[in-house]
């Protein structure tokens, strides 16, 4: 697994992961471990989704030839 997820995209992700386990737990709904996606994303620098589309915002490109 390379890193697909860097910078602004990581504190996207880490702050609505938060905000969607916190919903859950004021609601007292389990829906609120959806946010358990966007944090682990987040936490392991990694998006399968990204890499289906090849999509990637970290600094670590891939290095051409």
């Amino acid at each position: 697994m390379k890193a697909n997820v860097g910078g602004i995209d990581k504190i996207l992700r880490i702050v609505v992961g938060l905000a969607i386990i916190g919903w859950g737990v004021m609601e007292k709904n389990w829906l609120g471990a959806i946010g358990i996606v966007p944090l682990a994303t987040a936490l392991i620098n990694f998006c399968p989704v990204y890499s289906l589309i090849g999509f990637n915002t970290s600094k670590e490109k891939e290095e051409a030839g």
